[in-house]
């Protein structure tokens, strides 16, 4: 059966503006499709991990101790899920290995490591189960040529090379808590496996559902 893992962003899950009915769809969303695919979805950290980062960082807590702050903010989000979902694991899994173990059809996840986000971890558990699509379900339509949330003139890129992202933004991990649509270890990986990637808004159910059923969809295709 076809493999998809799905790194959706702790600011979708977790955004203000959320509703009840938002994870209502999810769920059946993520059943239908758990009838054709095998799904793994991380769920990142989001405004609740970088709080407690911004915090631990004005007390001088050195980053690998903020990076584990976040982890076990995407691993509390990530119980959150599996207890929302019926047919997914109800124990998180630590490592890639554990999820690639785990026999439920769908499986959640939050981080691993220090030293990336979640976008890594879902590049690597994509790597190691052979996934068909890698999604990047975050807060915005895709990949812009600028910070939409700041800049009104941003432009959405429907197509961008795995290699331009990485001479743009490079493959190394800046810091605990960053807030970028694709961190650098993650595209490391992606070059190297030939990932197919798409980036798209995971508010945004049926664009979601779009991208995994190969519709066109309102979103970024990374090319590797």
């Amino acid at each position: 059966m076809e493999s998809i893992v799905i790194s959706i962003g702790g600011s979708v899950i977790l955004s203000d503006d959320i509703e009840i009915s938002y994870f209502e769809n999810l769920v059946n969303l993520l059943k239908n499709l758990s009838k054709s695919y095998k799904i793994y979805m991380i769920v990142g950290g989001g405004k609740t991990a970088r709080s407690y980062i911004k915090l631990g960082r004005e007390l001088n807590f050195d980053e690998d101790t903020l990076d584990e702050i976040g982890i076990d903010v995407t691993r509390i989000n990530a119980k959150i899920l599996t207890n929302i979902l019926e047919i997914s694991n109800k124990t998180i899994p630590h490592t890639t290995n554990d999820a690639k173990k785990i026999k439920d059809q769908i499986v959640i996840m939050g981080g691993t490591t220090p030293g990336h986000s979640t976008d890594m971890v879902g590049a690597e558990l994509a790597e190691k189960v052979n996934a068909s699509k890698f999604i990047i379900a975050t807060n915005v339509d895709g990949v812009y040529n600028k910070d939409p949330k700041k800049f009104k003139d941003a432009k959405q890129i429907k197509e961008i090379s795995i290699k331009k992202l990485i001479n743009e933004h490079g493959t190394e991990w800046g810091t605990a808590g960053k807030n970028v649509v694709i961190d650098g270890p993650a595209l490391k990986i992606i070059e190297r496996a030939k990932i197919s990637t798409f980036v798209l808004n995971g508010k945004k159910l049926n664009q979601l559902k779009r991208a995994i059923t190969n519709q066109t969809f309102n979103g970024t295709i990374i090319k590797v």
